[in-house]
This record gives C-alpha cells, sequence and structure tokens, in this order.
C-alpha cells in the first residue's frame, strides 16, 4: 500500500506549515525576516506611516507628540501660555514701577485737595470754593499730572521694550519664561529699528485703537507658519524658546 508523503513536524507553538513545504521558524535567524511595510512597534509612528484601514490601537497605546514647530532659525516657536505668561510679568513689573513713582504725588495733590475743600470759617461754616478756583486750582494740576504719566510711562516703556530688550532680545518677562525674541532673517541682528516697531503696534497704537491689543495678542493663535503677533509681523521678527 502507498504511503502518505510525510511532513516535516513543526515547532512548538509555531505555525503549521503548508502541504509541501516548511514553517519559518518562530524565533529570529541570523537572516532576518522583512518587516511589512506599515508595520510599527507599539508606541511609536514613524515618519510617514499610515494605519492600515479598520486598524484600531491596543489598550495604553499612545503615539509620541508631535514635535514644536521651528522658527526659521530652528528654535521652537513660544508658545501662547509662554507668552501671555511672560506679558503678565512685564505688566506687574510696569505697575509697580509706575505705583512707586506716581502714587506720592497723587497723594500730596488729594491731600491739598481735600484741605482746600474742606476749609472752614471762624464760625465752623465750609468756605464757599469758586468754580473758576477750582478748576485751576485743583483740576487743572491733575490734568497736568496725568499728561504727565502718559508722556514718562511712554518714555518708560521705550527704555524697558526698546533700549533694554534690544540687547538680548528679552525683557525681564520673556527671560523668565525662558523666550528671545529674533529676526525673522536668521542671519540678522535684532535692532532698535525692529523694536522700536514693536514697541509702536503693541504698546503705542493699542492705547488709541479699542480692541486692538487683544487682537494683537490673540493672532499668534491662527498665524502660520510662524506664530506671530501683529507687531511681529510689522517689526519682522519672532519670539522663540530657548534654554537660558
Amino acid at each position: 500500500m502507498t504511503q502518505p508523503p510525510s511532513y516535516p513536524t513543526s515547532p512548538a507553538g509555531g505555525p503549521t506549515p503548508a502541504a509541501g513545504g516548511f514553517a519559518p521558524p518562530s524565533g529570529p535567524t541570523s537572516q532576518g525576516y522583512a518587516v511589512p511595510p506599515q508595520y510599527a512597534p507599539p508606541g511609536h509612528v514613524p515618519p510617514g506611516w499610515a494605519p492600515p484601514p479598520g486598524w484600531s490601537p491596543p489598550p495604553g497605546w499612545t503615539p509620541h507628540p508631535a514635535p514644536p514647530p521651528l522658527g526659521p532659525g530652528g528654535q521652537p516657536l513660544a508658545s501662547f501660555a509662554d507668552r501671555l505668561l511672560a506679558a503678565l510679568i512685564d505688566v506687574g513689573l510696569s505697575t509697580l514701577v509706575a505705583m512707586a513713582l506716581f502714587l506720592p504725588p497723587f497723594l500730596l495733590l488729594w491731600w491739598n485737595m481735600m484741605a482746600e475743600l474742606t476749609r472752614t470759617n471762624p464760625d465752623g461754616t465750609l468756605v464757599e470754593t469758586d468754580p473758576g478756583s477750582f478748576m485751576t486750582d485743583l483740576m487743572l494740576p491733575i490734568l497736568l499730572l496725568e499728561l504727565g504719566l502718559f508722556v514718562v510711562m511712554l518714555g518708560l516703556y521705550w527704555l524697558y521694550h526698546v533700549e533694554y530688550m534690544k540687547r538680548t532680545g528679552q525683557t525681564f518677562g520673556k527671560r523668565v519664561m525662558k523666550l528671545r525674541v529674533v529676526p525673522l532673517d536668521p542671519a540678522a541682528t535684532l535692532d532698535r529699528r525692529m523694536a522700536g516697531k514693536r514697541y509702536a503696534v503693541q504698546h503705542v497704537a493699542a492705547m488709541f485703537l479699542p480692541g486692538l491689543s487683544y487682537l494683537d495678542g490673540l493672532w499668534q493663535l491662527w498665524d502660520k507658519p510662524w506664530q506671530q503677533c501683529l507687531h511681529d509681523k510689522f517689526a519682522g521678527t519672532v519670539v522663540v524658546k530657548v534654554s537660558a
């Protein structure tokens, strides 16, 4: 009687061989096997990899986060949160300086005004204030003090956001958040002209155009590819994340 052909026994746990052939060994060999073109190790997504149709990730699988967008010089662009925190730090610092400079004159002017308004006659009645003298002696000094405040604050902001920042591209707030203002052209150097243009839009024009400060700050959320604010676009600068 004719015996049926015999086949090699597959290794334990290995795949069943097809008729007329041998199953490949279950472990690695010196020659290795070609990796399927759409194979990706768990938790890793190689560039250009796309899952096959109907594929769902295994439990606990998370892809690597996308790398942050880079500026023209190859440095990571500053995030909206970092820029907002840096701006709040600068505003807080400017507020403290303004209060230290101008609170004493305002208190002195207020003291003199209250003393004038509460003067009494010998019989104890209040002295009537002449409307004309009230405007010239009290209101006019307040208006002049406010105008002086405005001019001095513009000058202080110029020194801080132009003269001080152009040296390293950082204000105190940006230094704390590890941010730096750099030119859009990697071969250029931040100068007074660029810093002055940023100052003109961010601090001068925003005082006279209602809503511009909000539009300017939020513009980076949809600006591509450099995530610039309006003052960045006008000055030709970007804000990047640095190590120090």
